[in-house]
């Protein structure tokens, strides 16, 4: 069974820097905790509304598609199949679309005149979906290439939640925390152990989706992200990656530290989060956890499009060296875990 591999990859973000200072004086009613210190944000990418200049879900995954392509042996009409995974789906503005669908859509604009086009939706998880689906597309002998798109014009929760928000503790300030983008990635059949998703597996868990929605504890300063029975709970939650993972490495005989990984990329919800997450899955693994490659600092939680703006961001600014060893975890609503594993060399930004 061949494997697939990450061919090239592209973003767009939008030029409208907006920090977390500035869109806290927005409030009415401040929070009573340092939002920027829990979530680790301290800007965000905001789309471009002026009428000239309009910037939403469609143009910023065409965007970030366009740029990929600008890196790939393949123009778009050699493209057989283009994957959309947007939570948002605006076009022309605000209107929303769901027929057709987005990435036929995407598609036509790009030429890709002979992909098969379908869009998934899985929360937060949307890419790593799309890349699952085509990964096993591709091991199947179905395409030999395809891409996996997203556009998140994800931003009017956040001015939703300014104009609303009246209580100090309020459900919608996780909803400050997101930023625009587009992030795009071809992959096809890969050709040497040096470029090649080894394995990528998702599951669910609905029995945790209540706790998708994540408060500052109001028995704290603000720093922690959870009440003490919350916290219980979303241990378990978060023990279903290394869980699953070590099932999938024990069936073949491994181990987690045999995988020898040189970076892990968390779906980038809060740097609060994240270290606790790694101390569970240290623990439960037996063995260190790599490396954490992170941008919510800059550009917040761009959901669907988070691990590979990470990736490509690294990519960028050299700070992943020619055949590392990568593992992305997501986290998703729903609640959706997993894992994939890849080395990367010749992919290029």
């Amino acid at each position: 069974m061949s494997h697939s591999r990450f061919e090239s990859i592209g973003a767009y973000l939008p030029s409208n820097i907006v920090s977390t200072e500035e869109l806290l004086s927005r409030l009415a009613t401040p929070p009573a905790f340092d939002l920027e210190k829990i979530t680790g944000i301290k800007e965000r990418r905001f789309r471009d509304t002026r009428p000239d200049s309009l910037e939403d879900s469609f143009t910023l995954a065409v965007n970030a598609a366009r740029d990929c392509l600008e890196r790939s042996r393949y123009g778009a009409g050699e493209l057989e199949v283009i994957i959309s995974c947007s939570i948002t789906r605006s076009n022309e503005g605000t209107r929303m679309y769901m027929e057709p669908s987005f990435a036929s859509t995407i598609a036509k604009e790009l030429g890709a005149e002979r992909a098969i086009t379908f869009d998934v939706s899985n929360a937060c998880a949307g890419m790593l979906t799309g890349t699952y689906l085509l990964d096993r597309m591709i091991r199947a002998g179905v395409v030999r290439n395809g891409m996996v798109v997203s556009g998140e014009s994800i931003t009017p929760i956040a001015e939703t939640a300014v104009n609303e928000i009246s209580e100090k503790y309020d459900l919608q300030f996780a909803s400050l925390s997101v930023g625009d983008s587009g992030c795009a990635v071809v992959l096809d059949q890969a050709v040497d152990d040096a470029d090649k998703i080894h394995y990528i597996e998702l599951l669910t868990a609905a029995e945790h989706s209540h706790l998708c929605l994540g408060m500052p504890s109001d028995k704290s300063s603000g720093v922690a992200l959870y009440t003490d029975n919350r916290k219980m709970h979303n241990e378990a939650r978060f023990q279903l990656w290394p869980d699953a993972q070590g099932e999938f490495l024990a069936a073949q005989g491994r181990t987690f530290a045999d995988e020898e990984f040189d970076y892990i990329i968390h779906h980038q919800f809060g740097a609060a989060a994240v270290p606790f997450i790694n101390a569970v899955a240290a623990r439960e693994f037996g063995a260190p956890i790599p490396p954490d490659l992170n941008v919510i600092e800059k550009y917040g939680n761009t959901s669907t499009t988070s691990h590979f703006i990470v990736l490509h961001d690294q990519l960028e600014q050299d700070g992943i060296e020619a055949g590392a060893k990568v593992l992305m975890v997501p986290a998703a609503s729903g609640v959706v875990a997993g894992f994939l594993s890849t080395t990367i060399s010749s992919l290029k930004v």
